[in-house]
């Protein structure tokens, strides 16, 4: 067998692909071929989405993980599939579709079947759950609002550079359907998870994360457990959400990576 030489990066929501940059140029530098596309309707980058933020709404996880897979079929061999937030569901999706070589989930939001919905998490998904006439809108964060999510870790300041460099609108529709997938019988975030000839998963959690925390992650990981794949977790102390680009990123990168290469099929 051929070990993989090509990771895709897969961003969540609130992002874009300029996310990863760090990791992008990381992995380069180590000799891989990086892909991190952008889900369906998010080419345009963080200023263009910012002035027009139309192609976010009514974009589901359905047609955000055919676009993945059909990014993935064209390639020669399977990659390693990262994804953060809920990329990191999407990867879950993806890997349960057959596809990748190992998947690493970091942050990531919740598939189906895990009902663990601790405060932190509803507080920092309120500005969107809490009006329904948000599904088919893209919402975004204020500062403040994205500071509780994402960088609580942060100063004020530096979660505020942080913002301004990557925030865009989320895709609503998304996060309901992430929302209510337990009570959707045909959930787009339905996942066989008792599969056991998928690729190796592991689950990365941020120890101070406010809207995925580490409970979710075990929660997460907890499904697979009659599944006889590979399916580890680890957990960072003190990393808020924004993990892929907060002090330290690198230390989560490099165990991402040699787990992925150690396990993949």
């Amino acid at each position: 067998m051929t070990a993989p030489d090509t990771i895709v990066l897969i961003h969540g929501l609130w992002m874009t692909p300029l996310s990863w940059e760090h990791w992008v140029e990381h992995y380069t530098e180590a000799g891989y071929r990086v892909l991190a596309p952008s889900w369906p309707g998010l080419e345009g980058g963080v200023e263009a989405l910012r002035r027009d933020p139309s192609p976010l709404a009514g974009l589901g996880v359905g047609e955000v993980a055919d676009h993945y897979e059909r990014i993935i079929a064209d390639l020669d061999h399977p990659p390693i599939i990262m994804g953060h937030s809920f990329g990191g569901a999407l990867t879950q999706i993806l890997l349960g579709r057959g596809l990748g070589a190992a998947g690493v989930a970091i942050n990531s939001a919740q598939v189906k079947g895990v009902y663990r919905l601790p405060l932190t998490q509803l507080k920092a998904a309120s500005p969107v759950l809490g009006n329904p006439a948000n599904r088919n809108k893209a919402v975004p964060f204020t500062p403040e609002q994205f500071h509780y999510a994402f960088t609580n870790t942060l100063t004020a300041e530096q979660s505020r550079q942080v913002y301004d460099r990557y925030h865009v609108p989320a895709a609503a529709r998304a996060l309901f359907q992430g929302a209510f997938a337990n009570l959707d019988g045909r959930s787009p975030l339905a996942v066989d998870v008792r599969r056991d000839d998928r690729a190796p998963l592991l689950f990365v959690a941020g120890g101070a994360d406010h809207i995925v925390p580490p409970s979710v992650n075990r929660a997460n990981h907890r499904l697979y457990r009659h599944s006889s794949a590979i399916t580890d977790y680890q957990e960072f102390p003190g990393r808020s959400h924004h993990t892929v680009g907060q002090d330290g990123w690198q230390q989560v990168a490099d165990y991402a990576l040699a787990w992925a290469v150690r396990n993949a099929r």
